[in-house]
């Protein structure tokens, strides 16, 4: 069906080229006389050239709407519009200057070189607008004072960033460097890898649900990101490489940037080969709430403990607290006093004593 569409509208622009263009090639060749000289003939003509190129140029023709049809269903519908509108304003500027051409009455110029225009400025502006779509948006609705501070470079190849820190994709979906960055605590630049965007992809498309909603999660997460200055997107990319750690860990070490990451087995190769690692769980229990023994809290019994008698409560930060002789009282509120703080590799249990039930 779609080779018989491409056929249709390439005999349609033939004929209308042929309807414009012929007459000026017949008084070229000074054969304006010509029976053939006929506005129909001419449309016919045109049409038929251009439907036989058309059989020759159709697989072209077909690749690029399929790819054109797997770029429209990857890109999300605000950028699509975004899009639309560069290149309507690329043909609209097109068409406007084209009018002094035609006012020279010459048809090579009037016709053919207005159509290349219109054509090329129409795909100038979708590019533009595709390329620098969010500069543009925060330029023309941010109404940002400086370009300059809108503007967020790409981090080229070459480029040193030693107070900078690259996000790996198990740390976008993580999601809670997005709350650490809200905080102000982190000044340096935040870079994360296009390669990394297109591991989110590739995760968002899985046939896994969760896989797909942790994917999708990600790439929603990227799009805040974004809106912090410090934060940027990089084409840095290795072709001879597809491991997605590799290109990371080799990024950082050109670089001399920082990797934040949860993943235990890349950090364990980047520690060997020399790339500071920043762990989120790291940071996370190195804010919890520390208690020391003898302090008294007030908590709320969740559950029963694995032993009798005993209680189960949970600080705000999820540290475990397990309160002898609670084991009745679910769902009250106790005062306790810590009795013995353990620090496991999962994480930190406490285990206290109980002074007052409410």
């Amino acid at each position: 069906m779609r080779r018989w569409i491409i056929h249709v509208l390439m005999g349609i622009v033939g004929a209308s080229l042929g309807i414009t263009t012929l007459p000026w090639v017949w008084h070229l060749f000074r054969q304006e006389g010509n029976a053939f000289n006929q506005e129909i003939v001419n449309g016919l003509i045109g049409a038929i050239i251009f439907v036989i190129l058309s059989f020759f140029m159709s697989n072209l023709l077909m690749r690029a709407l399929k790819k054109l049809d797997q770029k429209i269903t990857r890109v999300n519908l605000s950028k699509m519009v975004f899009n639309f509108i560069g290149a309507i304003l690329g043909l609209t500027v097109g068409v406007l200057l084209t009018i002094p051409l035609s006012l020279l009455g010459v048809p090579v110029l009037s016709n053919i070189i207005s159509f290349v225009l219109i054509i090329g400025l129409l795909y100038l502006g979708y590019t533009v607008f595709d390329k620098r779509g969010d500069e543009i948006f925060k330029i023309v609705f941010r109404k940002r004072k400086e370009v300059a501070a809108v503007d967020k470079p790409v981090v080229k190849e070459g480029t040193t960033a030693q107070h900078a820190m690259i996000l790996d994709t198990s740390s976008v979906i993580d999601g809670r460097i997005l709350d650490v960055l809200k905080t102000g605590f982190i000044s340096d630049k935040v870079i994360v890898p296009n390669f990394v965007l297109l591991e989110l992809q590739l995760i968002s498309d899985s046939s896994d649900p969760l896989k797909r909603a942790k994917g999708r999660r990600g790439l929603d997460l990227v799009n805040s990101l974004k809106e912090f200055d410090n934060v940027e997107i990089s084409n840095k990319d290795y072709k001879d490489i597809r491991e997605v750690d590799t290109k990371l860990l080799r990024y950082a070490s050109e670089i001399g940037a920082k990797l934040v990451t949860n993943d235990f087995n890349l950090n364990k190769v980047a520690e060997i080969q020399g790339v500071i690692v920043l762990n989120i769980n790291d940071l996370a229990n190195a804010v919890k709430t520390q208690l020391v023994v003898g302090e008294q809290i007030e908590v709320t019994i969740i559950r029963e403990g694995s032993e009798r008698q005993q209680g189960v409560a949970y600080l705000p930060d999820g540290t475990m607290i397990v309160i002898e002789d609670t084991a009745k009282m679910i769902d009250k509120k106790v005062l306790v006093e810590v009795a013995k703080v353990l620090q496991t590799s999962a994480g930190r249990m406490i285990f206290a004593e109980l002074v007052n039930a409410k």
